[in-house]
């Protein structure tokens, strides 16, 4: 496997350049790389659902990308800008919640619970994808913020749904107040732990040089990671929340270590497609019938952009930002793990259902991933056009990586 990968990565190193200019995208690639070689095409990778390095890899991919993304936007940013991504939060996600499910009971003839449990691991979009869009600072800032911030709380925020589901089906029974705990106990640590670091750092008896001082990031995020494995608190919360603290409390030590960062997260990030992509297999995709494709194209097409655009009525965002927000809400990381948690529930259809789950995570990877160079480029026309959008409060997040690593 590590062979196989480092194979491909010198494939999508070497055409970067042009993928940067097309539709042609390197996410794509890795998730064929990862479909042909694995077990159910040439076997040169072997990997199951089930089997525990898949769980590792994912739980590390998105844990790294919600942290580097967190430091995007500080607490400053987010109090002023906070108001598209409520919008999208508290009323675009329950919609799109609602919406898929009624998809799910009248084209698949799924019970309502099921309905609403795949659903509820499809309605988070994915930071890892998200950061396609995030990363171009062709995007207007404010849309930018909007998918960042809700990409980063959204996983959070669906995961109550989707264990409360998981046990209504057969899987193990939950804890309303222990599950609390673990949500709230993430956002602490993620808190507290770039707190102590950052006034550690200031002490005038200690003394760090630049390079040691880059690397606190680094310290935070294996602390962090230990802690909530140890505790159970939520690490995709404490993940999120730690990138901005440090952004909020150090954005030197944020700026400094920018750059590793986005390496860090860029690679992770395609190994997991790669691990996802094996995972696929001709059988999987034979599972699943006719209206199962249809079901998750309209779950691209119609439950999200309607839900989207319904909430971001009245914003004052121009058609043009609010198609982009709506569109553009991929399906990663965190809904392969929640879908994980469903297969291991002991329901009769768990498998069947997983099936549905991957099919939907496949076409929104291929989807999204291939349009952000189009968006981008219109954008950018526009605005060299001279047509200025009309602006909303709010300051805008600091600018990021592009797409596959490249700097602005």
């Amino acid at each position: 496997m590590v062979v196989a990968f480092g194979v491909v990565l010198l494939v999508a190193i070497l055409i970067s350049g042009f993928a940067h200019r097309t539709v042609l995208s390197t996410a794509v690639l890795f998730l064929v790389a990862g479909f042909v070689l694995g077990e159910g095409m040439l076997g040169v990778v072997s990997l199951q659902a089930g089997d525990e390095q898949v769980s590792a890899i994912a739980e590390v991919a998105l844990f790294v990308v919600l942290f580097t993304d967190g430091q995007r936007i500080g607490v400053r940013d987010l109090a002023r800008a906070w108001r598209l991504p409520g919008r999208a939060l508290l009323l675009g996600m329950p919609l799109t919640f609602l919406i898929s499910a009624v998809l799910g009971v009248l084209l698949l003839g799924l019970p309502w619970v099921e309905a609403f449990l795949v659903a509820a691991v499809l309605a988070p979009t994915d930071p890892v994808f998200a950061s396609a869009i995030v990363g171009r600072k062709e995007i207007p800032d404010r849309v930018r913020g909007l998918l960042n911030v809700e990409s980063g709380l959204n996983d959070g925020l669906a995961l109550p749904i989707v264990l409360i589901l998981v046990a209504a089906i057969g899987g193990p029974e939950i804890e309303y107040g222990t599950l609390a705990l673990e949500l709230l106990g993430g956002v602490a640590i993620g808190v507290v732990v770039p707190l102590v670091i950052a006034l550690l750092l200031r002490l005038r008896f200690l003394s760090a040089t630049p390079l040691y001082s880059s690397l606190s990031p680094v310290a935070a995020a294996l602390i962090i990671y230990g802690v909530c494995n140890a505790t159970g608190a939520n690490l995709f919360l404490a993940a999120f929340a730690a990138g901005i603290t440090i952004a909020s409390v150090a954005p030197e030590i944020r700026d400094a270590f920018a750059e590793y960062g986005e390496f860090i997260a860029e690679l992770v990030k395609l190994l997991a497609i790669f691990v996802f992509g094996a995972l696929i297999s001709p059988s999987v995709l034979t599972d699943v019938p006719i209206l199962g494709y249809v079901f998750a194209i309209l779950l691209l097409v119609l439950a999200r952009p309607v839900a989207v655009e319904a909430a971001l009525i009245g914003s004052g965002l121009s058609w043009q930002e609010r198609a982009t927000a709506a569109w553009f809400g991929p399906k990663g990381f965190a809904s392969v793990l929640y879908g994980l948690l469903v297969l291991a529930s002991g329901h009769p259809d768990a498998e069947h259902l997983f099936h549905l789950i991957v099919v939907a995570i496949s076409l929104s990877i291929i989807a999204h991933s291939s349009t952000d160079v189009p968006i981008a480029a219109y954008f950018a026309r526009h605005e060299s056009s001279g047509r200025s959008m009309e602006e909303v409060p709010g300051e805008p997040p600091p600018d990021v990586a592009q797409k596959d690593g490249t700097p602005p």
